[in-house]
């Protein structure tokens, strides 16, 4: 079992503490992989712990769980302003010097930036807040627009929903495409956003363009053709330029940025379960070439396709 501590803090939002603990539930025991997740829940004080909405924690777990913990999650804190216990700030240092994954959602960024872990790294946090948090620790490379950053072992998210994006993809990380997705799908969110992605769109999709969803759905079924933002407008009855444009507003990205990422994430699956060559691979997921494959798949994983590959298997049969 893979053990996740979280720690909870006084007055601590609901919302974002009750996103990891739906995501790593270790009652899920319907998934085909060798392992789940234990999830503790760690008081950072003696006694019961209220939220902010005044649901009590009576839990006893303390922070000691955190030395166990091979991933830390840290939700949104209570007080931005105020300094987090020091108790929690040197359990994370200590979860981190000895190789912890650690994460945090919204405003967690700030506990993670007190105990000096984000120096000198990017971070999200939500974007309301993104300005304190800079201005607060300027060591931290603050990233106010995008919804989650992977920075090897320290991940930090934006908002709420954000937080979600950052769950799937840690599960993402220890049992790849498919088990995300499935777990996405019974969780009824989509299955993956890129952590790069823009928090929020200034405009919501117009009605008027009910033909989108219908030609993304038509993409991914054609991923090896030599896609264009023609073939996608012709399929929702636009004009580029309107596609184009309403595209944006919806997503808060390009049709061929969208199609990238796309191709990407199927290479992603293939790699993980199938034993097709790098080109066949390529062709299939329409880079059209294993270099095409190569720049953009590193681009996304740091990593090529082949030491993805190996890495992933390497990880499952450990496991």
């Amino acid at each position: 079992m893979h053990r996740i501590a979280i720690p909870i803090t006084p007055r601590m939002p609901m919302f974002e503490l009750a996103i990891p603990c739906e995501v790593f539930d270790p009652r899920r025991q319907d998934f085909p992989v060798p392992w789940w997740y234990d999830l503790q829940l760690c008081a950072v004080q003696e006694g019961p712990v209220r939220t902010a909405e005044g649901l009590r924690f009576d839990g006893q777990a303390g922070l000691r769980e955190l030395s166990q913990a091979e991933t830390v999650i840290v939700p949104a804190c209570a007080d931005r302003q105020g300094d987090p216990p020091a108790a929690l700030l040197q359990a994370l240092r200590a979860a981190y010097d000895r190789g912890a994954r650690i994460a945090s959602i919204c405003t967690g960024a700030f506990t993670l930036a007190a105990a000096g872990l984000l120096d000198g790294r990017p971070a999200a946090t939500h974007w309301m807040h993104a300005a304190e948090l800079a201005r607060r620790w300027p060591a931290v490379r603050v990233e106010p627009n995008v919804l989650y950053i992977d920075d090897g072992q320290i991940l930090t998210s934006a908002g709420a929903a954000a937080g979600l994006d950052l769950c799937l993809h840690i599960v993402r990380q220890d049992h790849g495409t498919r088990i995300a997705n499935m777990l996405a799908r019974r969780l009824v969110v989509p299955p993956h956003r890129e952590g790069g992605q823009a928090q929020y769109i200034e405009q919501p999709l117009p009605i008027a363009a009910p033909g989108l969803g219908a030609s993304l759905d038509w993409a991914r079924g054609h991923l090896e053709l030599p896609l264009t933002v023609e073939d996608l407008a012709r399929q929702a009855a636009m004009s580029p330029r309107t596609y184009a444009r309403r595209f944006r507003q919806a997503t808060g990205t390009t049709p061929l940025q969208w199609l990238c990422g796309e191709r990407v994430r199927r290479a992603q699956d293939l790699l993980e379960n199938t034993d097709d060559t790098i080109d066949r691979i390529a062709t299939r997921c329409g880079f059209g070439s294993a270099h095409r494959l190569r720049t953009h798949f590193a681009r996304v994983h740091q990593v090529t396709p082949h030491e993805y590959q190996r890495m992933f298997r390497s990880r499952a049969a450990a496991a």
